[in-house]
C-alpha cells in the first residue's frame, strides 16, 4: 500500500484509539484521586479506594460482551462501521458522567448510574481495539506489520498521557475544594469534543481490503463467527488470553494503582504520581512503534518474551525507586516499567492479528484479548490495593505481577512465531496451526 494510504490508515486508528482510551483512563485516574470522596464516602481512604476500583473494574466485565457482538459485526460488515459506533458509544458515556449528581446530591443512585454509564464504557471498548488494530494490520504489509500495527497501541499511552495532563492541569491550578466540587466535571465533558475530531477523521477512511476479499467469500456460506472461532481457534484464544496477562496486569499496576500508593501509602502529592505517569506515558508514546519495528526484524516472541521476563524483575525495582520518595526517581520508575511493558504491547497488534483467518479475525482478537482483561486489568488495581493493604508493603504486589508474566511466558512458549504471515484466509489457516 502506498505510505500516504497508510498513514491516513494509522492516523485515523490512532486518534480514535487515543479518544476511547482516554475516556477509559479518565475513570481510572478519578477513580484513584476522587470518586472514592464523591461517589463512595464514609469509608477509610483504602476502602472507599476499593469500592471505587470495583465500578472500575465493572467495566472490564463488558468488554468481552463488547468484543463479541463487535466481533462478530465487524466480521459480517466490516471494520469501519463498527469503529465509528464504538467511537460514540464512548464518548457518550463519558461526557454524560461530567454531569452526574454525587453521592451528597441523590444518594445511593450517583454510584448505581456511575456504574452503569462504566458498563457502556467498557461495552464499548471491548468492541475499539480488536477493530482498530485490525484495519491497520489488513491495510498494512505483511513485512513492516508490526511497526504499522503497534500505532493503534500508542493510542492507550496517548489516552493516559491526555487524561493524565488533563487532570494534573486542574490539581495545579485548582485548590482541592474547587477540583473536588465541579474541576473534576471538565475532562469527562471535554470528551464530547474530542469525539467529534475523531469521527472526522475515522469516516475518511476505507474498509479493509483483506475483510471485502474475505467477505465476497463468506456470502457463500453460513458464517458464525463466534462458533467458528471456539470450534476451530480455540488455542489461539488461549494463546492470547495468556499472551495479556503480564501485559495488562504490568500496565494497571504501573498507572493506576501508583497513584493509590504514591498518596495514601508514602503520603505525597497526587501530583508526584500524575506527573511520573505523564512523564511516563509520553516516553511510552514513542517507543511503542520501536518494539513493533524491532519485531518485523527479529520476530514477534523474541520481543514480546522479553518484555515479560524484563517486567518480572522490574516488578521489585519499580517500588524500590517509588519508595526514594524523590519525585525524579518516581518517574524514572514509572518511565522504565511502561518501556519494558512496550516490548509486550509494540508487538501483540501485529501478533494477535496474525493468530486468526480473516473471516473470524475480528471476534478472535476481541474475545481473547477482552477475556483476558477480567482475570487482569479489571482485578489488578482492586488486588494490588487488597494486597497492600493486608501485608502493609509492597512485596506481594511485586510477587503478583511476576506471576501473570510466568503465565504469559508459558502461553508464548506455545505460540508460533508468526512474524510475516499473510493475513489471507489461505495463508493463515495454512500455518497458524501446531506449536513451535
Amino acid at each position: 500500500m502506498p505510505r500516504p494510504r497508510i498513514a491516513k490508515v494509522v492516523a485515523a486508528s490512532l486518534i480514535g484509539t487515543t479518544i476511547e482510551w482516554y475516556d477509559f483512563f479518565l475513570y481510572g485516574s478519578a477513580a484513584a484521586l476522587i470518586f472514592n470522596k464523591l461517589f463512595f464516602p464514609g469509608s477509610d481512604p483504602l476502602t472507599g479506594t476499593l469500592l471505587s476500583f470495583a465500578t472500575y473494574a465493572i467495566g472490564f466485565l463488558a468488554r468481552p460482551l463488547g468484543g463479541l457482538v463487535f466481533g462478530h459485526f465487524g466480521d459480517k460488515v466490516g471494520r469501519k462501521k463498527l469503529l465509528v459506533f464504538s467511537l460514540l458509544l464512548m464518548g457518550g458515556s463519558t461526557a454524560a458522567m461530567g454531569v452526574l449528581p454525587t453521592y451528597a446530591a441523590v444518594g445511593a443512585a450517583a454510584p448505581v448510574l456511575l456504574t452503569l454509564l462504566r458498563l457502556v464504557q467498557g461495552f464499548a471498548l471491548g468492541g475499539e481495539w480488536g477493530g482498530a488494530v485490525l484495519i491497520v494490520s489488513e491495510h498494512g504489509d505483511d513485512r513492516r506489520r508490526g511497526f504499522w500495527a503497534s500505532w493503534p497501541q500508542c493510542g492507550a499511552p496517548g489516552g493516559n498521557l491526555l487524561a493524565t495532563a488533563v487532570l494534573a492541569v486542574l490539581a495545579a491550578v485548582q485548590p482541592d475544594a474547587a477540583f473536588a466540587s465541579w474541576g473534576w466535571r471538565i475532562p469527562f465533558l471535554l470528551s464530547g469534543v474530542l469525539v467529534v475530531i475523531g469521527l472526522w477523521i475515522r469516516l475518511s477512511v476505507t474498509e479493509s481490503p483483506v475483510f471485502l476479499a474475505a467477505q465476497r467469500k463468506a456470502e457463500k456460506r453460513a458464517h458464525v463467527p463466534v462458533v467458528e472461532v471456539f470450534r476451530d481457534s480455540w488455542r489461539q484464544v488461549l494463546i492470547t488470553i495468556g499472551a495479556r496477562m503480564a501485559e495488562n496486569v504490568s500496565y494497571y499496576v504501573l498507572t493506576a494503582f501508583i497513584l493509590v500508593y504514591v498518596t495514601t501509602g508514602l503520603g505525597l502529592s497526587k501530583s508526584a504520581g500524575l506527573n511520573a505517569v505523564l512523564i511516563g506515558s509520553a516516553v511510552h508514546f514513542v517507543t511503542i512503534p520501536l518494539w513493533g519495528a524491532l519485531s518485523d526484524r527479529i520476530g514477534r516472541k523474541p520481543v514480546y518474551l522479553f518484555g515479560a521476563v524484563a517486567m518480572a524483575g522490574w516488578a521489585f525495582g519499580f517500588f524500590a525507586l517509588l519508595d526514594t520518595r524523590s519525585p525524579a526517581l518516581i518517574a524514572l520508575s514509572a518511565t522504565i516499567g511502561l518501556v519494558l511493558h512496550g516490548a509486550m504491547y509494540g508487538p501483540q497488534a501485529a501478533f494477535f492479528a496474525e493468530q486468526f483467518a480473516t473471516r473470524v479475525r475480528y471476534t478472535g482478537l476481541s474475545v481473547g484479548g477482552q477475556l483476558s482483561s477480567i482475570a487482569a486489568g479489571a482485578l489488578a488495581p482492586i488486588v494490588a490495593v487488597a494486597l497492600f493493604k493486608s501485608s502493609g508493603g509492597t512485596t506481594a504486589v511485586s510477587l503478583y505481577v511476576v506471576a501473570m508474566c510466568v503465565l504469559t511466558v508459558l502461553a508464548l512458549l506455545t505460540a508460533r512465531e508468526t512474524a510475516r504471515t499473510s493475513l489471507h484466509d489461505e495463508a493463515a489457516e495454512g500455518t497458524l496451526s501446531g506449536v513451535s
